[in-house]
């Protein structure tokens, strides 16, 4: 078995021509954010299992060795292509509860109070990450499912060394653990975690146990039901059992659009990733990118324009297609397309005031993590899955050794006040009982002239879509590698603020002087993100991308 954990590498040596690859491999390859759960899914396919049998251990996996993102109580989306060249996509998003309102989070004047959507029991959506990896398994599994789970329990039971950002992340989050639950059996707490202390999680691995036996009633139902249940509505929550009882995930037609070679399979609603990657391609496809130069000053002021027109449609139009009717063929449509492609001035920057989503015509009828597979037969799989912020709501349930979600935050709480990842919703994306929450999750499995290119996702809230749609084009239109188009500095923009935040590695001072003259307002942020990718090469090698962002590995044979 092959690995690797790629360091911060100052890839502007790329214009100079030192280059540098990721892992690659000949048979089969998994990148995860955590080396642990790489290596289990490895060995799975090692064993004779396919990609869904090694995602589903990666998932279970991740839940115990990456506590931040890793999870049971959340939700996700799965993008799978077969060997053949079949295509699924199953959304296990987490839904609103049945006792949720619209206007929940408004206090007694009637103005949003947002941190009632980002931390405690209030914030918790309807977990759907065991459903949807049951469903995963019944549909396409070819192992047996308990020894799939036997990996994380016994890691979850023995522990396992943690790395110096888990450390970090455990440090910063004592207070909110305290200040969010009822209880102290919390294996997190302790004082001054350093790199290298072993995390045990006994209560984690019961409730895997549970799950292993029953599969989904193993978590849906009994011991576990009550335990959930009974944390959530003593700290203040709304979930009931029959919220959790009735969940179900749910097979949806993925988003598929061509770029000129490629063909691409991204998330449908309720998550947005594959339609703002369709319609920002779409423009893009009208510019020589390639003649550009990587990361140019006129390369990023026409991707800040696709990007502010795609995140002004987000806004006003998408939401659960279960509640809302969504135009979706219309903001797809090259007619609809062309229109916008209008508004792009190819010199300066256009106010995002004066942007607003486009007319239609209306017809009735940042903590996540990602992981991608390829097998040795050609299987593929794309999978994101979140508890929204790092550690989600903070509620750990009690004798259950897992965190709960705080995705009801990815609802429009009321129209025009910002998320936590600063994204403006509309009355699309209001709550609703039983509705999924729009999201920004772009698991994304891309053809070139009808065969497997590339496997792609990354964590980072908003920044999902623009760091997925950066990491394809450093490869296509600049001619890196892919561990160096996962390693690139990045920018990105979403209407509102109208900002173009950028990672120091991603300009140098000409460049932001040069988008600064064109009228772009620029701000610099801490990294963010952690694209993992898969590649296949001329020669059908896999290459690996991991992001040394995180602790990401690439693992493979």
């Amino acid at each position: 078995m092959a690995e690797s954990r790629p360091e911060q590498i100052d890839h502007f040596k790329e214009r100079y021509g030192i280059r540098y690859q990721g892992l690659v491999a000949d048979e089969a390859m998994v990148v995860s954010a955590m080396a642990y759960a790489s290596r289990v899914g490895v060995q799975v396919m090692q064993q004779g299992g396919n990609a869904v049998d090694a995602a589903v251990a990666v998932h279970f996996a991740l839940a115990v060795v990456y506590p931040v993102a890793g999870n049971l109580g959340g939700g996700g989306f799965a993008v799978y292509r077969t060997s053949e060249g079949a295509v699924h996509t199953l959304d296990f998003r987490e839904t609103a509860p049945e006792q949720s309102t619209r206007d929940m989070y408004l206090n007694a004047n009637g103005k949003a109070e947002p941190g009632w959507s980002r931390n405690g029991a209030l914030a918790v959506g309807v977990p759907g990450s065991v459903d949807g990896m049951v469903r995963l398994h019944e549909r396409f599994g070819t192992q047996d499912w308990a020894s799939l789970l036997a990996p994380a329990i016994t890691m979850a039971e023995d522990g396992f060394p943690i790395t110096a950002l888990q450390a970090e992340r455990l440090r910063d989050v004592q207070d909110d653990l305290l200040t969010y639950n009822t209880h102290d059996r919390i294996p997190l707490l302790g004082i001054g975690w350093h790199s290298g202390d072993t995390l045990r999680q006994p209560d984690l691995a019961r409730t895997l146990r549970s799950i292993q036996q029953y599969k989904r009633a193993g978590f849906y139902e009994g011991e576990n039901l009550q335990r959930l249940i009974r944390s959530v509505q003593a700290a203040g929550g709304l979930l009931t059992p029959n919220d959790l009882r009735s969940y179900q995930s749910v097979w949806r037609e993925p988003i598929q659009f061509d770029y000129g070679a490629y063909r691409f399979y991204s998330m449908g609603l309720p998550s947005s990733g594959g339609i703002l990657l369709a319609q920002m391609l779409y423009h893009l496809s009208h510019f020589p990118l390639a003649g550009m130069g990587w990361n140019t000053d006129r390369y990023l002021h026409l991707l800040t324009e696709v990007e502010r027109l795609a995140y002004a449609d987000r806004a006003k139009y998408l939401g659960d297609p279960d509640f809302v009717a969504v135009p979706v063929d219309t903001l797809l449509s090259a007619a609809y397309l062309d229109e916008r492609l209008t508004l792009i001035d190819t010199q300066r920057a256009t106010p995002s005031e004066a942007i607003e989503a486009g007319t239609i015509e209306w017809q009735e009828s940042e903590e996540t993590t990602h992981f991608s597979i390829v097998d040795p037969a050609g299987n593929a799989i794309a999978i994101t899955t979140t508890l929204n912020s790092r550690y989600g709501s903070k509620v750990m349930v009690e004798g259950g050794g897992y965190f709960l979600n705080n995705e009801m935050d990815d609802f429009s709480i009321q129209p025009g006040v910002p998320n936590q990842f600063g994204l403006i919703g509309g009355e699309a994306n209001a709550i609703a009982p039983g509705k999924r929450m729009l999201s920004s999750m772009t698991p994304t499995i891309i053809e070139k002239e009808g065969d497997l290119y590339m496997v792609v996702g990354s964590p980072g809230g908003s920044k999902i879509i623009t760091s997925v749609l950066q990491a394809f084009l450093n490869v296509t239109a600049h001619g890196l590698s892919l561990q160096e188009a996962v390693n690139a500095g990045r920018v990105h923009h979403q209407w509102q603020p109208d900002i173009l935040y950028f990672e120091d590695t991603a300009l140098d001072s000409l460049t932001m002087a040069q988008l600064t003259a064109r009228g772009h307002t620029l701000r610099e942020r801490s990294p963010y993100g952690a694209v993992d990718a898969i590649r296949i090469l001329p020669n059908g090698q896999l290459e690996g991308g991991a992001d040394f962002r995180g602790d990401d590995a690439a693992m493979g044979w």
